[in-house]
């Protein structure tokens, strides 16, 4: 994904002479993994001088260091750059159902552990999510989780599970104290989290999925396809699901005739395999 948009992506350029602003970049990269170096520095350095004078720093240096010691001022470097970050815990009122409702539902009869698939992880928000859900089941240990997309890049990013803060924003706050740990500006996840997930790279269109699953998490994708490749995905998912397993869907993904699919409404934005 890209991590800044706005007034359009531009040839990728080198940074210049001024040892104060490539050292800034080089400091950004290296503490978020945010390359503003990609971008044109005469633009991008206008952008941040402009920033760095309102708050009074005569150097790109000292604005780094403060930028550091100071959330706020952090936060608002993102706002001005526009930076585009996933969450975790994604309209939490959802995941809320998914714990208190449909995992205790799927774990009827004494289930132990549950067979859980994020098809399109992206950087990995996703299925973490739904780790921290298992494990406050106690079953993250029985379960197996497994997490998917055709992005590589995507895919190390959430293997590597660094986040910056504003991630973290819908996470309960008792919960991200379990999970998570402040490395300077970023926020790593519990490596306990990340042993529990089964990255793997998948084309959804394409490829064939596995079957058996208690849950399939599928948000916020279905809306980029065509009325004819989600019909056909919506095959494959129900397919993959055991009978009585639940589709996940993002909130602009509703399901329209979902019987087509041997499926059924069990509670907003999700689907029970009949």
């Amino acid at each position: 994904m890209d991590l800044i948009r706005g007034a359009g992506r531009e040839e990728a350029s080198a940074p210049g002479s001024d040892p104060d602003y490539s050292g800034f970049i080089k400091s950004v990269n290296a503490s978020t993994g945010i390359d503003l170096s990609q971008y044109k520095e005469a633009q991008m350095k206008r952008r941040l001088t402009t920033l760095r004078s309102k708050h009074g720093y005569n150097t790109f240096g000292e604005f780094f260091e403060a930028m550091k010691k100071d959330k706020n001022l952090f936060f608002e470097f993102l706002d001005r750059m526009t930076i585009n970050v996933s969450e975790f815990w994604r309209n939490p009122n959802r995941w809320e159902v998914l714990r208190d409702t449909i995992i205790p539902e799927l774990r009827a009869g004494g289930k132990k552990g549950l067979k859980v698939w994020s098809a399109a992880c992206s950087t990995g928000e996703e299925p973490y999510t739904l780790a921290m859900i298992l494990d406050g089941h106690g079953i993250l240990g029985d379960s197996k989780l497994n997490a998917a997309d055709l992005d590589e890049g995507a895919l190390a990013k959430a293997k590597q599970g660094q986040y910056l803060e504003r991630s973290l924003k819908d996470v309960p706050p008792k919960v991200a104290e379990k999970y998570f740990k402040a490395e300077g500006l970023m926020y790593k996840v519990d490596d306990k989290l990340k042993r529990a997930v089964n990255f793997h790279k998948l084309n959804l269109l394409t490829d064939k999925f596995d079957d058996g699953y208690d849950l399939i998490v599928c948000r916020n994708v279905m809306i980029y396809f065509t009325e004819e490749a989600k019909s056909a995905l919506y095959h494959k998912f129900s397919a993959s699901l055991r009978k009585g397993g639940v589709l996940f869907v993002g909130s602009t993904e509703q399901i329209f005739s979902p019987g087509q699919y041997g499926l059924e409404p069990c509670d907003t934005f999700f689907y029970k395999k009949i």
